[in-house]
């Protein structure tokens, strides 16, 4: 089976599942229906205004230190498939060659793809 249920819209955890009509989380235990527009959810937009979406590509506009450690997010790197969550920072993404983390979209430009 192929068809992939969206994430928690609470705590952004991968693991739903489909109980009925609804969908479930097993890690808060948020429940929803799918395809249900969440009206509270803000718009979130890049440094120049741009609204994001989930799945688009950005690249980073500053060179930003990744906390507890010595590396780096140089500018100009290019971010694909993010995914917009609640919170400070409200991308999470993988970074090529660093790993997951979390953005914040006032550091970010869209690409246009």
């Amino acid at each position: 089976m192929t068809d992939t249920l969206p994430p928690c819209p609470e705590c952004a955890s991968i693991y739903t599942y489909q109980v009925d009509a609804l969908l479930t989380c097993p890690e808060c235990g948020h429940e929803w229906q799918p395809g249900a527009v969440d009206e509270a959810a803000p718009e979130i937009r890049d440094s120049v205004g741009n609204l994001l979406q989930d799945g688009d590509s950005v690249t980073v506009i500053k060179d930003l230190k990744v906390k507890g450690s010595s590396l780096v997010v140089k500018v100009g790197t290019k971010v694909r498939g993010i995914r917009l969550v609640a919170g400070d920072h409200d991308i999470d993404c993988k970074i090529p060659g660093i790993g997951q983390m979390g953005l914040k979209s006032q550091f970010v430009k869209k690409v246009a793809e």
